[in-house]
């Protein structure tokens, strides 16, 4: 049985981190530097893209949630994803990655996509059910 209650269910994926870039934004670095010098950590692209939506630059926020989104994913299916099944937000690594897809949902609805903004809703909800709510889409 996974810890989400399914007993035919895949196991939750539980995301490695990086431990640098998460230093590095703790310690207050640039959020650009740490991206460019981490490319694959969604952390990174999760903060560039909520500091450009509290910023109202909202087709840049799009832009950097939908990069961490797909470095997310790519991370995800490297360790054993398919697509579906539970990826915990109270598993801190896989914060990063939960944070662009709720960005990307921001964006999205500001622009009036509606479909995506569905959509990142929906993958929320797939990922974790607390998910949504405790990055204030609830």
């Amino acid at each position: 049985m996974t810890s989400f209650g399914d007993l035919l269910g895949p196991q939750p994926t539980l995301l490695p981190g990086d431990e640098e870039a998460e230093s590095a934004l703790l310690n207050r670095e640039d959020p650009a530097k740490v991206a460019a010098e981490h490319p694959t950590a969604s952390i990174a692209w999760a903060s560039l893209a909520e500091a450009a939506l509290e910023q109202g630059q909202v087709i840049t926020a799009y832009a950097y949630a939908r990069t961490g989104y797909h470095r997310g994913l790519d991370q995800l299916r490297r360790n054993g994803w398919k697509g579906f099944g539970p990826v915990p937000y109270s598993h801190e690594p896989n914060r990063g990655f939960l944070r662009c897809v709720a960005a990307l949902a921001r964006a999205a609805q500001s622009i009036g996509e509606n479909d995506e903004y569905a959509r990142c809703l929906d993958l929320l909800e797939d990922c974790d059910p607390s998910a949504a709510e405790a990055l204030g889409l609830g």
